[in-house]
């Protein structure tokens, strides 16, 4: 468990290094305004490399009502196939601490997303691929032990603005310990974003998510309602992103929690600065 935690971190902080020093040896390089950054980083195809680290505590969990709390370090780095078309590739990384059946951290189980996107699409922006999940989980409460897979899409409108979308997928099991529970689920993340003066912005984006497997049929949804706010800004020459947000589970399952709490903060890169 310490040697994964390690590596996993050690990679992280690499790429951390690597991309700052990068955007440090650009310093003739223009940067985008915070608004337009704001709008760039809502995209889930956007044309940007991002860094986020998101943690989301999550109170009211379990039979005891306890608290439990998820990282996630969810690189976002887009690759150029050609003039006409990119590929955006989007890592989910949980460090889970779970409170139940007995407290336990580490890291979960690890989901891995590749977006086909046109290069010019206009206002309405789409992207369609494969979602994966690894059973990389280092103790049997922090993930699902199985392998899953499956079809993955985006669709992102801008106007003015606003940067209005929806993400959704569903993996299915294919291979895994025998004596876990088959995968099927679904995640649909509906996004309204709202761009104020300055980089600061009005966000919702609830991650509404059914587990077809559930047992109870009563424990399948999980519907969030709530939202909060963001802004863009920069430390030196660096851009960050910083949100916060709160959601009550209107629906839920039985040891489900009641609230999500979420905050993030993101290292933003857009693509110009390696050109």
């Amino acid at each position: 468990m310490v040697r994964k935690l390690l590596l996993v971190l050690g990679c992280i902080i690499m790429l951390f290094v690597y991309t700052a020093r990068a955007a440090e040896d650009k310093k003739a390089q223009p940067h985008a305004g915070e608004t337009e950054l704001a709008k760039q980083v809502q995209n889930p195809v956007g044309d940007l490399i991002s860094i986020p680290v998101q943690n989301n505590t999550n109170p009211g969990y379990g039979p005891r009502n306890n608290t439990q709390n998820i990282t996630n370090i969810q690189p976002v780095i887009p690759i150029r196939l050609n003039k006409d078309w990119n590929v955006i590739t989007r890592a989910i990384i949980p460090f889970v601490d779970q409170p139940v059946p007995e407290r336990k951290f580490g890291l979960g189980d690890v989901q891995f997303s590749l977006f086909l996107s046109p290069t010019n699409p206009g206002r309405f922006i789409w992207g369609v691929g494969p979602a994966l999940q690894f059973p990389t989980a280092t103790g049997d409460s922090l993930g699902q032990g199985k392998w899953a897979a499956g079809p993955t899409a985006v669709g992102t409108f801008m106007q003015g603005p606003w940067v209005v979308g929806l993400l959704m997928n569903n993996i299915w099991s294919y291979v895994g310990e025998s004596d876990r529970t088959e995968v099927n689920q679904f995640l649909a993340q509906p996004f309204i974003n709202y761009n104020l003066p300055a980089g600061w912005y009005i966000t919702m984006s609830p991650i509404i998510t059914a587990n077809w497997k559930a047992d109870p049929a009563s424990d399948t949804w999980t519907v969030p309602l709530g939202a909060g706010f963001g802004k863009v800004f920069k430390i030196g020459k660096l851009p960050f992103n910083g949100s916060l947000s709160a959601f009550y589970n209107v629906v839920k399952p039985k040891v489900g929690p009641d609230w999500t709490i979420r905050t993030q903060l993101g290292l933003l890169l857009p693509k110009a600065l390696f050109d």
